[in-house]
């Protein structure tokens, strides 16, 4: 299993696109959706009102997929149309803080190799997933029963306060990438932030000054997880949840992992511009 894709409602495609292409260095390949790595497509916007994500995709091997449906017994779970994703099979559903995930197999792959100008070095993305997503819940215990359920594991918790708010996160990993899914409290949208993580240290700062030249505004500064070690800052899309971009992720072995946690959300860094930039003697 990883994380196969990321569909957005938006309203402002034009934005979207721009940031996606110039910030992030993904490639365009029409109909709405851009390329990170060798599948033919890992994200969509399309135009709509919501401002928010309209879908998590998932990808199965066909025999995984067999099982994990079996094990889903009397789970709400509709079958559809694998065309419109260029898979091979769909099925559609719910987790219980409402967001539509889809579980899919067969995707379709890219013809010739993922290139970007601006990320030279290309994305740890492929067998790894695009990356990890960090989700709404309004019940932890049952949206870590319905994850587990499809087959995520447990790799951590954070749960510390940060500039004064509560955090209480957990990680869930699907692969060797250390996390592929993250909820924590309610959200306003459907989700906090994505990740895309970078295979160069160098194109994590590119992309920062690009941010800034661009107009994309900061959320938090570099800075380095405790628990996926990733070097990352993150910006706000152009939907007002956020990405966070990195390099340097941490790998699990299921052999040897044992959950933590931690009481602190970073070693260093990722600081709110207005505190980290505020002027001396001043208060944000």
């Amino acid at each position: 299993m990883q994380l196969g894709f990321l569909s957005f409602e938006v309203r402002d495609v034009a934005r979207w696109t721009a940031f996606l292409t110039d910030v992030l260095g993904l490639q365009p390949v029409g109909g709405g959706r851009f390329r990170m790595d060798g599948h033919a497509w890992r994200f969509e916007v399309r135009e709509g009102p919501a401002d928010d994500l309209a879908a998590v995709g998932w990808e199965l091997d066909p025999a995984a997929l067999d099982a994990l449906l079996a094990r889903l017994g009397d789970h709400p779970v509709e079958a559809a149309d694998p065309a419109p994703r260029g898979a091979a099979r769909r099925y559609l559903l719910h987790d219980p803080a409402g967001v539509p995930v889809e579980l899919v197999s067969g995707l379709a792959r890219a013809a010739a190799p993922f290139r970007s100008e601006r990320v030279p070095g290309g994305f740890v993305a492929d067998e790894r997933g695009l990356g990890h997503v960090v989700l709404t819940t309004n019940d932890k215990a049952a949206s870590r029963a319905f994850y587990e359920r499809l087959g995520f594991k447990l790799s951590d918790h954070i749960v510390c306060e940060v500039f004064g708010f509560p955090v209480d996160l957990s990680f869930f990993h699907c692969n060797a990438r250390h996390h592929s899914l993250a909820f924590g409290g309610p959200l306003e949208k459907r989700l906090h932030h994505f990740m895309v993580e970078v295979a160069d240290v160098d194109q994590v700062g590119r992309a920062y000054d690009r941010a800034i030249a661009g107009g994309t505004r900061i959320m938090q500064t570099l800075g380095r997880h405790p628990n996926d070690r990733m070097l990352s800052f993150y910006a706000r899309t152009p939907s007002r949840f956020e990405l966070e971009l990195g390099w340097g992720g941490r790998e699990v072995d299921d052999a040897t992992w044992e959950p933590t946690t931690y009481d602190h959300i970073s070693e260093w860094g990722h600081h709110p511009p207005q505190i980290a930039f505020a002027p001396p003697g001043r208060k944000a």
